[in-house]
């Protein structure tokens, strides 16, 4: 009998789009339930959204002062309580949040780790990305343990709703939480733009873009498509933007719909984060870029003549 924990990444009171896409990767194993927990000061507004999730059994939420900030410290030992209430997999999202508090998990629970789950084999075989993307394996964990996984978001779309929403259960856990981590501040970049791992669309610029002031362009363009804004690596060391916005492997490893890169040479760190979008547009100067091995549109030239005259075909 497998039964599958999701634990569910959340943030002001908000589910994110990584719970969902968790959930697609587990209904492959078809198990015989999957549960989605939520921890939270105040769980309830979060619980009611995973609820909606098609294919969740039962969404468990831990209601606890000390969960109010996702402090994977203080997440782990109530998660790793849970677990052992008869499940067989834990899964928690590739995202910075998942791997903060899957090791821990699994360290608390005496078992390894799978990371970065791409495509499901069986109950414990999948296949991961190694090498920034460069090959393929598949891992077996052993079947006499419990799993714990993180899921690469980027390689499942996201569960829609179900029709009837699953019921929710508040379940108490008795750990003594850790003492030595403490919330201080959260540094949280604030834009009207989509979120950069969960948009449809993305623009991305590149070494190319030539400085923060030039970046400018990016952001209308963007803008002009209702996408969100990434950058390559090189155009966040360059000190054009932010890191937050940085795409790539050791960035956001993203999967929207259309992706544009501007200005970006197409470095195989660039491309690890990008392989799973469905169309890739590439506008640079040089013909011989490597972005344009795996683009599916390319256009060769100045970006700086090229943005306008596509906003002004998008008028």
């Amino acid at each position: 009998m497998s039964r599958i924990l999701i634990v569910a990444e959340h943030l002001n009171g908000k589910l994110n789009s990584s719970t969902a896409r968790c959930v697609t990767c587990a209904r492959e194993l078809k198990p015989d339930a999957i549960d989605v927990l939520v921890l939270a000061e105040a769980p309830d507004a979060v619980a009611a959204e995973a609820a909606k999730i098609d294919g969740i059994a039962k969404v468990l939420t831990l209601a606890n002062a000390a969960n109010a900030h996702a402090l994977a410290a203080t997440y782990a030992p109530q998660i790793a309580a849970v677990a052992k209430n008869g499940y067989s997999h834990v899964f928690a999202p590739s995202t910075t949040f998942g791997k903060d508090v899957a090791p821990r998990v699994a360290a608390l629970l005496g078992v390894a780790q799978v990371s970065d789950i791409m495509k499901v084999i069986d109950a414990h075989a999948f296949q991961r990305p190694i090498y920034a993307g460069n090959a393929i394996i598949t891992v077996q964990a052993p079947a006499d343990q419990m799993l714990v996984a993180t899921v690469r978001t980027a390689s499942y779309a996201a569960a829609g709703d179900g029709p009837n929403a699953a019921p929710v259960e508040a379940v108490n856990v008795s750990v003594e939480l850790p003492t030595h981590t403490r919330f201080v501040e959260l540094a949280q970049g604030k834009t009207d733009r989509p979120d950069l791992q969960s948009a449809s669309r993305v623009v991305s610029g590149g070494r190319g873009v030539g400085s923060a002031e030039n970046f400018a362009v990016i952001f209308k363009f963007a803008d002009k498509l209702g996408a969100a804004v990434g950058a390559s690596r090189a155009a966040v060391d360059a000190g054009y933007v932010p890191s937050d916005l940085q795409v790539g492997q050791t960035g956001k490893i993203i999967a929207p719909e259309l992706y544009i890169a501007i200005g970006i040479s197409g470095a195989i760190q660039h491309l690890t984060g990008i392989k799973d979008a469905g169309t890739i547009v590439a506008i640079n100067k040089d013909g011989e870029a490597p972005i344009f091995e795996v683009a599916d549109i390319g256009l060769v030239g100045d970006l700086f003549k090229l943005i306008p005259e596509l906003e002004q075909a998008l008028n």
